[in-house]
Order: structure tokens, then sequence, then C-alpha cells
């Protein structure tokens, strides 16, 4: 991508690895915080989904899904995690931030993440119903809008989909009650 927006000085970046790399972390240990806030979603009955928002090689804003337990249809996880990272760095907008959430963004999540100007997102599981980072849409690398974000998928996506999986499976087994499921 030719955007300057996305282009890292080369005294920040070596060009070879991406700049978590750097610093002694990778999108695998973020991922695994998000998987982690995916596992409180599952356990608290709701659509095991996690975020994580990481700065400067920090996790500065943590979500799981809480859709039923606030009766809230906008509390998704990468919501939550933005608005927490948000709070953390005093500003709406997270341009030098990234995005490590399980299953891939929904378009109210993608507009989000257009909205608050997020560098990165890095995410597991494609979701073939709603995702809009590649999958039915590309929203957060469309050229018509005043952003676009660097992308990368399937980071423990095999993890990431089988904790879904399992969670639906168990719903409709009744081995698990869905939290706001009548």
């Amino acid at each position: 991508m030719n955007d300057p927006d996305h282009t890292i000085p080369p005294e920040d970046h070596t060009g070879l690895e991406p700049p978590s790399l750097l610093h002694g972390f990778d999108d695998d240990s973020f991922m695994r915080a998000a998987f982690k806030e995916a596992l409180v979603a599952y356990e608290e009955g709701e659509v095991p989904v996690g975020a994580v928002v990481v700065r400067e090689g920090r996790i500065v804003g943590r979500g799981h899904n809480l859709r039923e337990t606030l009766n809230d249809p906008t509390a998704h996880a990468e919501m939550l995690a933005m608005t927490a990272a948000a709070e953390e760095k005093a500003s709406w907008r997270l341009e030098d931030c990234t995005l490590y959430v399980t299953l891939e963004p929904c378009p109210m999540c993608a507009g989000a993440i257009v909205n608050s100007r997020m560098k990165r997102v890095v995410y597991g599981a494609s979701d073939p119903k709603a995702g809009a980072c590649g999958t039915l849409y590309n929203l957060v690398q469309d050229s018509r809008l005043n952003h676009r974000a660097e992308l990368q998928s399937g980071v423990l996506s095999d993890e990431a989909g089988e904790l879904l999986k399992s969670f639906f499976r168990e719903c409709r087994d009744g081995t698990i009650k869905r939290r706001g499921a009548k």
C-alpha cells in the first residue's frame, strides 16, 4: 500500500518485520491476550469474541462481547476495547495502535476502526456472515474512505474458530445457556 498515512519511517522500522517484533512482541502473543478475553465471554454465556488494543508494545484496551449482558447492540469486543484504549490515551485518535480481535470485525466495528484511525487490524477467524475486513466487504481498506488500516488475517484462526464452534455446539446441546437466549 502506498498510502503515506501507513508508511513507517525507516528510523522506526527495518522494513523486514512488523514493528511489534522489533520490541520483542509478536502477533501471536497479542492474539492470545484477545483469546483470553474471548474465553471470559464464553464463561459469561456471551458469544466468545475478544479484543485488545496495543500501543507501543503495551495493551491499552481490552474487551469481550457484552451485548447480552448490557442489552447493547454495540457492545462488541472491538468497540469496548477501542473505547478503553481511547480513554487510556485520552484521545479518540488511535492512529498509533493495533487492534487484535479473535473474529473478523463486522461493518459496525470496521466503521469504528476507520473512524478511530486505527493503524493496523489483526484478526483470527474470518466471518462469512458479517465480515467487513475482507470476507464480505473490506471497509478498513476502502480507498473511498478517509482512512485505511493495515490488515492481517488468520492469526490463531483455528483456535478462534474452534472456540466459536464449540460455544454454538454447546448452546444447541443445552450444555451451556447462551446469555439472553429465550
